[in-house]
């Protein structure tokens, strides 16, 4: 695993505890779970600007091109899709939609790792 995994894992961690914790308390969503899957989103544009670099420098993927960037791009999607869910219905069960973005990319990091690698 990368640093990109380890970045990852970190944030979309603490973004799902944080996220959880504010749906287990009834809360609607807040700024502090929005701005949490905000930075999963910017860990994950973070890993496509390196992988893009790493590429062009020269590395290979190991596997399946398309599956890499299919994976990334769907990751990347997770974030808004969800903020956007949580706009919409601002009750506290959009929390758990929230959460779902953390430990959702953290899976996806895992296999783009694979992947990669």
């Amino acid at each position: 695993m990368d640093a990109y995994f380890w970045i990852i894992l970190v944030v979309g961690l603490v973004s799902t505890v944080a996220c959880l914790g504010a749906g287990i308390l009834k809360k609607a969503p807040n700024d502090v779970t929005i701005l949490s899957v905000a930075a999963v989103e910017v860990a994950l544009v973070v890993y496509l600007v390196g992988s893009i670099v790493r590429v062009i420098a020269g590395e290979h993927i190991a596997g399946e091109g398309w599956e890499f960037w299919g994976y990334m791009a769907t990751a990347m999607l997770l974030p808004p899709a969800a903020v956007y869910w949580s706009i919409l219905e601002r009750t506290r069960w959009s929390n758990f939609v929230l959460a779902a973005v953390g430990v959702t990319a953290l899976v996806m990091a895992a296999r783009m790792n694979q992947i990669w690698y």
